[in-house]
């Protein structure tokens, strides 16, 4: 398509080319029905099939056991962060957190508001550029869950592996749901942001295990109560009917590439031509967390002064590559490389990298 950049922004993100050529093709008479899809009633059939087989493809692409729910919900994953303990925080009941950067720091504070929190892990001391060993993390006695973030965008570190404790494991995977096989048998909650890999930003996936639904109270506020929302199969309102079509469109185009197990060989390699470039020109870049860690997803690094990150970000957009400028809180350069980012933006990038650092080192 002529004109399309390589859109490297942390989210909203790039999405990939097919999914959106075909919204295209569809928006404004959907199926010949001479109307667009998100103008019918929620409660008609076509939105209906719609959304049904968005949930079918999460399912079949996770491989999500029969005993989860999955939810469509308005909010984003921020909804999430005090929709979890208003659930699950009752009665004096406390969780646990680890403490590993920005997003951590965010689903904490609303955690606090809402019950008893005990941070069991934090990366504060290290700048939070490392995480624990996953079997070193354990959960304290009578905890109602334990939460992590899968993927920091923000810090670039990410867990390789997750723990396996007794208690339900709940996490932030916003950043990288879809990017790997998950074992969603230790997992009691798994919930995502959909504007990184999954679609356009205005919904939040939710997977819940249906004895965690067990849990909510009665007395909860209706929207904010999950049970209430699994027993009207995530349609207990007008739902975002545009997000959850896209959804649909992007899960088709990744299961058409080959799933998860391509998802992951395509992470794999995107990051490896960055971190190979930080490495060859170490000198001049620096990653700043521990390599052990470095996520897959949000590649970050630094230049020799500011100056020249602002001319490396000015002259990559020059050049068709944007969204390169790292987020306002940390600084320096972050390459978000989701699922839809072709190979050939990340070897782009690593060219120009390569180009960059021999020109002003």
């Amino acid at each position: 398509m002529v004109g399309r950049i390589y859109n490297f922004s942390a989210g909203p993100c790039t999405l990939p080319l097919e999914a959106l050529e075909r919204a295209r093709d569809q928006f404004v008479d959907y199926r010949g029905t001479g109307m667009s899809l998100i103008e019918m009633s929620h409660r008609s059939k076509m939105v209906d099939g719609v959304h049904c087989r968005a949930i079918e493809l999460v399912r079949e692409l996770l491989s999500v056991p029969d005993d989860f729910s999955v939810l469509f919900l308005g909010g984003g994953a921020t909804m999430q962060f005090s929709m979890i303990p208003a659930n699950l925080l009752r009665d004096g009941a406390s969780a646990d957190y680890t403490h590993s950067g920005s997003w951590a720091k965010k689903a904490i504070a609303d955690a606090k508001r809402l019950g008893k929190v005990n941070v069991i892990w934090s990366g504060e001391e290290a700048n939070f550029t490392t995480l624990p060993e996953p079997s070193s993390v354990t959960a304290g006695d009578g905890a109602a869950y334990l939460h992590l973030t899968s993927n920091e965008t923000i810090g670039g570190i990410q867990w390789k592996d997750f723990p396996n404790v007794d208690v339900p494991l709940v996490s932030d995977m916003s950043s990288d749901i879809f990017s790997r096989p998950l074992p969603l048998e230790r997992f009691g909650i798994v919930y995502a942001g959909a504007q990184k890999n999954i679609g356009p930003a205005g919904v939040g996936l939710v997977l819940i295990r249906r004895d965690m639904l067990e849990r909510c109270p009665d007395d909860m506020p209706l929207y904010q109560n999950y049970r209430k929302h699994a027993d009207a199969n995530s349609m207990l309102n007008t739902p975002p009917v545009f997000q959850i079509w896209m959804i649909s469109l992007v899960l088709e185009w990744l299961l058409g590439q080959g799933g998860l197990s391509w998802a992951q060989q395509m992470a794999e390699q995107r990051s490896a031509l960055l971190y190979a470039m930080i490495d060859k020109h170490s000198g001049f870049y620096r990653c700043p967390v521990n390599r052990s860690v470095a996520s897959v997803m949000n590649v970050v690094w630094r230049c020799p002064g500011e100056e020249l990150e602002a001319q490396f970000i000015a002259e990559a957009a020059e050049q068709g590559m944007n969204g390169l400028k790292g987020h306002r809180s940390v600084g320096g350069c972050r390459a978000s490389i989701y699922n839809a980012m072709p190979i050939e933006g990340a070897q782009a990038l690593a060219q120009f990298m390569d180009d960059f650092a021999q020109k002003h080192g």
